[in-house]
């Protein structure tokens, strides 16, 4: 069976910000929005306006940011970002 959820881990220069199992993360890089799902290929990518976490319950939360780093592999999210507003 495969897994479902991502695990999932935000960090600022000041910490950790978000770290938990969700759904699906969105952001946005320079060829527009894009969707990490579980099972998504693995890769790395700067990543720009906002962060958008959704659970698996339908929970929405966004963080806006001004840049960072998102690194995805075998269903683990790792992203460092600079927060603009939140």
């Amino acid at each position: 069976m495969v897994d479902q959820t991502l695990k999932v881990e935000v960090r600022s220069r000041q910490g950790l910000v978000f770290e938990g199992d969700l759904f699906a993360v969105t952001s946005y890089n320079t060829e527009g929005e894009f969707d990490v799902l579980p099972s998504h290929a693995n890769f790395v990518s700067m990543i720009g306006k906002r962060i958008v976490l959704r659970k698996a319950n339908g929970q929405v939360d966004e963080l806006a940011i001004d840049n960072g780093i998102m690194m995805v592999e075998d269903n683990k999210v790792r992203v460092f970002i600079g927060i603009s507003k939140v």
